[in-house]
């Protein structure tokens, strides 16, 4: 068992059993796991970008690298219509199955174990993707290419050394960079595609 955590001005972790919030906070129940209950600089960025993107609303929403699920539960609780959760790792893909339980959001998310190659979909409004900067590289063109025109990409766990060639690399690709935002070790890159 772990203590709430509020995370920006709208969202909170709790365990499961944990009181719902009378502040007004969107809870966002995670059993903590391998994976984490959602403290890493580069969660905690994504979550509060979140905060700030008024698209998630309605959108068909792609995760990749989701881990617990932590970022699809806060995008469908903030209104996204559905979520692809997609996680190379067996563990993680079954965490995330029983975060989305949790909440009670089962029915709203499909779960992938799998890399982005295993995703037939295209047209995804919102694309999160909190996963290593040299992947990131790697999949610029087939990340970009399952994103609508007109729609945003939120990049993560891009160390700093890695911050310009990802920017650069997707910029290539169609997409304006909306915010570039350091953090301590890692950062978070927020992007257009046109």
């Amino acid at each position: 068992m772990y203590q709430p955590i509020n995370i920006g001005t709208k969202f909170r972790i709790i365990p499961p059993g944990h009181p719902p919030s009378t502040c007004g906070r969107i809870d966002l129940v995670m059993q903590r796991g391998a994976f984490g209950s959602g403290e890493h600089e580069t969660t905690v960025s994504c979550l509060e970008s979140l905060m700030d993107m008024p698209e998630i609303g309605g959108a068909r929403i792609l995760d990749l690298g989701s881990g617990t699920g932590i970022l699809a539960i806060a995008a469908l609780k903030f209104g996204a219509a559905s979520v692809v959760c997609v996680d190379i790792e067996s563990q993680a893909v079954e965490t995330a199955r029983i975060n989305c339980r949790l909440n009670l959001l089962d029915q709203s998310a499909t779960h992938i174990n799998g890399t982005l190659a295993a995703v037939t979909d295209t047209g995804f409004d919102v694309i999160l993707a909190n996963i290593y900067g040299d992947i990131l590289l790697d999949l610029a063109d087939s990340l970009t290419a399952k994103l609508k025109s007109g729609g945003t990409i939120l990049l993560s766990g891009i160390l700093w050394e890695y911050n310009f060639d990802v920017r650069n690399a997707y910029e290539r690709r169609g997409c304006e960079v909306i915010r570039n935002r350091m953090l301590d070790e890692f950062s978070t890159v927020l992007l257009k595609k046109y």
